[in-house]
C-alpha cells in the first residue's frame, strides 16, 4: 500500500511578475505594471497542482529560510502538500522572474538559489518517501545529478514521470525510466537537435521514443497533446478556453498526469484529463493560484 500517489522531486521558487503591453527586445526598455510574488517552481507548482486534485502528494525540495521560503512552505500545506521532504537553509530560495503580456504569454529567468543545493545525498536520505510513492515525477530545475540519483532510488513497482525542463541532454539511464517524457515542443525540438526530422510533431515523439523512454507526451498548448508508446501515436484534443496566463499550466498538466496514470488510466486517457487541467488552469493569473479542484474540472 502506497502512502502517497505522487511524490514530486524539484524546484520550488518564489515568481516575481510584472504583466507587460510586449515583451522587451535586446537592449530595451519596457514598462510593466505591478510586481505581484507568487509561490511557484515547478517542483512545487506540481505538487500544489496533485494536491489540488484530490492526490495524495508529498514534495522533495529545498527552499532558503527566508520570507520567500515560508510563502512557499504556507503554500504547499495550505494545499494539503505533505512538506516532510521540504529541506531549509543552505542558500535563498530560488528566484523566477516572470513578464507576462495581455495574450497571456510568457518569458522567465530562473535563479535556481536552494534548488541549486538539492543534493543526491538529500534523495538518497529521502528513501523512506520513495517508497510510500505510487509514481514519482521530476524536472530539471535541479541539479541533473540529483534527477539520476532519483532514478536510483525509485521503489519497485514505481513509475517515473519526467519533464525535461529547461531542456538538457539526458543521460541513457534517465531516459530508460521514463513512463513518460514530457515534453512542449521547445523542450522537443532541443532533446532531439539535429535529429528532428521536419515540423511534425508526432515526427518528434516517434524520435523521442526512440532515445529509450517507455512513452512520450509532447503537449501542443491549445492544440491539445500527442501520446507516444509502443502502441503508436495519437493526438489528445485540449478543451477550447480563453487563456488569461500560462504560467504554470505544463507544470499543472505534468501533474494530472502522473496522477492519474498512478491510478490506473491508460496514457491517452490520462492526457486527456491532464489537458482539462491544463486549459482550466489557464484561465486564471498566477501559477499555483490558478489550478483547479477535481470539481472545477469536472465541470469542464
Amino acid at each position: 500500500m502506497y502512502d502517497y500517489d505522487l511524490l514530486v522531486v524539484g524546484s520550488a521558487n518564489a515568481d516575481l511578475v510584472i504583466g507587460v503591453e510586449r515583451r522587451p527586445a535586446a537592449g530595451e526598455t519596457v514598462l510593466g505594471g505591478d510586481l505581484a510574488v507568487h509561490p511557484g517552481g515547478k517542483g512545487a507548482n506540481q505538487a500544489v497542482a496533485a494536491a489540488r486534485l484530490e492526490a495524495r502528494t508529498a514534495l522533495l525540495a529545498r527552499v532558503g529560510d527566508d520570507g520567500h521560503g515560508r510563502l512557499l512552505l504556507d503554500s504547499l500545506r495550505a494545499a494539503g502538500v505533505d512538506t516532510v521532504g521540504v529541506l531549509v537553509g543552505g542558500a535563498p530560495t530560488g528566484v523566477a522572474l516572470i513578464t507576462v503580456d495581455p495574450s497571456g504569454d510568457n518569458s522567465i529567468v530562473v535563479s535556481p538559489g536552494a534548488n541549486g543545493r538539492l543534493r543526491p545525498e538529500d534523495v538518497r536520505a529521502a528513501g523512506g518517501l520513495f517508497h510510500a510513492s505510487r509514481v514519482v515525477s521530476a524536472q530539471l530545475e535541479i541539479p541533473l545529478e540529483t534527477v539520476v540519483e532519483v532514478v536510483r532510488n525509485l521503489a519497485p513497482g514505481s513509475r517515473f514521470v519526467l519533464n525535461p525542463s529547461p531542456p538538457r541532454e539526458l543521460p541513457a539511464e534517465v531516459l530508460a525510466a521514463c513512463d513518460p517524457l514530457i515534453v512542449n515542443e521547445h523542450e522537443a525540438r532541443v532533446l532531439l537537435g539535429d535529429a528532428r526530422v521536419g515540423d511534425d510533431p508526432a515526427d518528434w515523439a516517434r524520435l523521442l521514443l526512440a532515445k529509450g523512454p517507455r512513452s512520450v507526451v509532447v503537449t501542443l498548448g491549445a492544440r491539445g497533446a500527442l501520446v507516444c508508446d509502443g502502441s503508436g501515436t495519437a493526438l489528445v484534443p485540449s478543451v477550447k478556453v480563453d487563456a488569461v496566463d500560462t504560467t504554470g499550466a505544463g507544470d499543472a498538466f505534468t501533474a494530472a498526469l502522473a496522477w492519474r496514470l498512478g491510478a490506473g488510466a491508460g496514457l491517452a486517457e490520462a492526457a486527456a484529463y491532464a489537458a482539462r487541467v491544463g486549459a482550466a488552469a489557464v484561465t486564471r493569473r498566477g501559477a499555483q493560484e490558478s489550478y483547479p479542484t477535481a470539481a472545477e474540472v469536472e465541470a469542464l
